[in-house]
C-alpha cells in the first residue's frame, strides 16, 4: 500500500482528512479499547516489543537489529517474534533463510533471520509458546517486532520508533491520518521512544511538540548509519529503487554516501517485484550507465528468484543500514534492558 500524501501534508487539513475524521475517531476508539485489554498470555521469558505509533515506515526494523545487538551484549539470547506481514504462512513457524521466501514469511522476518532466530505467528501468544517449546534455542528474551497495539502478550519493555522528520502527521487516526490509535493512549503504554533522525524534526510542528509535555519516559535520539562496506559507492553512478515505507529516507541516505544517484524509483511498501519491474529497473540502470542499489529489505524479496527477477537480484547491490544511538542514549537503553529484562 501507498500511504496517502495528505496524512503528512503541511499547512491546513485537506478536506478528505476532515471527511474521514469520524471514521478515524471510531477506529481510534476501538484500537484504544483493544489496547486496554489484559494480556491473554504471559510468557515464561521477558517480551520486548518494538512498534510504531503510526502506519508506515519509521525505521523500526533497523532499530530491532540494533536492539538485538544490545541484548546480546547484555548476555541474552534473543529470539524475534513477528506477525510475518506480507507472508502466507500463519505460523507459528520458524524462519529458515535457506528455504523460506518473502512470499512465505514476509520480508522483515527473512531479513531479521540473518541476525537472530525468528518465528512468525499471526497469533502472538501461540508464537511465544512455540519459542518457549524449542529447548535448543535457550531463549532468554523474545523481541516482538511490531505489536505495540496488540494486547495478546504481556510485555516487559515496550519501545516505539518515531520518524523524526514526519512525526505524527496530521495527528488523526487511520484512515483520516497515520496514527494507529490515539497518541495519548499509546504514549502511556511505552517505556521509551526512539526518534529516528533526532528530535529536532519532531519538534518543528506545534502538534509534535505537545507529545513530549509531561512525558516521563526517556526519548532517545537515533540516526541512520551506513555500513562501512559500501564506502566504495562514493562517486559511482547508481540507480536506486525501494519498496519500503519511506523510500525518500533511503534515497537520502544513499546520496549521503557520496554516490552519484542518477535516478530513484519508488514502489509501495512490501512490494512484490514482478518480471516487468525487473526489466524496467535493469533498463533504467543500463540507460544511465549505472549500478542498481536497493535496501536489504527489498533484496530479500528477490532471494531464490529466477528469470528477469533473478537477473535483478544479481545486478543489485543492497545498502546495509543500521540505527545508531548516541553514547548517552545507549546508556539509557542498557539501563532499561537491565531493569526490565534482567
Amino acid at each position: 500500500m501507498r500511504e496517502p500524501s495528505w496524512w503528512y501534508a503541511e499547512g491546513g487539513t485537506p478536506w478528505f482528512a476532515r471527511a474521514l475524521a469520524p471514521a478515524g475517531a471510531l477506529y481510534g476508539a476501538l484500537a484504544g479499547r483493544r489496547m486496554k485489554q489484559p494480556p491473554r498470555h504471559v510468557a515464561k521469558i521477558p517480551v520486548v516489543c518494538v512498534g510504531n505509533f503510526t502506519a508506515g515506515g519509521t525505521g523500526k526494523t533497523p532499530f530491532v537489529r540494533t536492539l538485538l545487538g544490545f541484548l546480546r551484549d547484555a548476555g541474552h539470547r534473543p529470539v524475534v517474534l513477528s506477525r510475518g506481514y506480507g507472508g502466507r504462512i500463519a505460523g507459528p513457524h520458524r524462519v529458515d533463510r535457506a528455504r523460506d521466501r518473502a512470499v512465505d514469511v514476509g520480508d522483515e522476518p527473512l531479513l531479521l533471520a540473518a541476525d537472530a532466530p525468528v518465528f512468525v505467528a499471526r497469533d502472538r501468544a501461540a508464537g511465544a509458546a512455540a519459542i518457549e517449546a524449542v529447548t535448543d534455542l535457550s531463549a532468554t528474551v523474545i523481541v516482538m517486532d511490531d505489536g505495540l497495539q496488540n494486547p495478546a502478550l504481556a510485555k516487559a519493555l515496550s519501545i516505539a520508533v518515531v520518524d523524526g522528520a514526519r512525526g505524527f502527521g496530521n495527528g488523526r487516526c487511520i484512515p483520516a491520518g497515520p496514527l494507529r490509535a490515539p497518541l495519548a493512549g499509546q504514549l502511556a503504554r511505552v517505556d521509551a521512544v526512539v526518534v529516528n533522525g533526532g528530535t529536532r524534526g519532531v519538534g518543528d510542528s506545534l502538534l509534535s511538540m505537545r507529545w513530549r509535555e509531561g512525558l516521563a519516559q526517556p526519548v532517545l535520539d537515533a540516526r541512520l548509519a551506513v555500513a562501512s562496506s559500501v564506502s566504495a559507492l562514493s562517486g559511482r553512478p547508481v540507480v536506486a529503487y525501494a519498496g519500503i515505507g519511506v523510500p525518500q529516507r533511503f534515497f537520502a541516505t544513499l546520496a549521503a554516501t557520496g554516490a552519484d544517484v542518477r535516478a530513484t524509483i519508488s514502489f509501495p511498501d512490501h512490494h512484490a517485484y514482478t518480471g516487468a519491474d525487473a526489466v524496467r529497473l535493469i533498463a533504467a540502470a543500463d540507460a544511465a550507465g549505472a549500478e542498481l542499489v536497493t535496501t536489504e529489505k527489498d533484496a530479500v524479496r528477490l532471494l531464490g528468484t529466477a528469470g528477469a527477477l533473478g537477473d535483478l537480484a544479481r545486478r543489485s547491490m543492497s545498502l546495509a543500514i543500521r540505527l545508531d544511538l548516541d553514547d548517552a542514549d545507549a546508556v539509557i537503553l542498557r539501563r532499561l534492558i537491565a531493569e526490565r529484562v534482567g
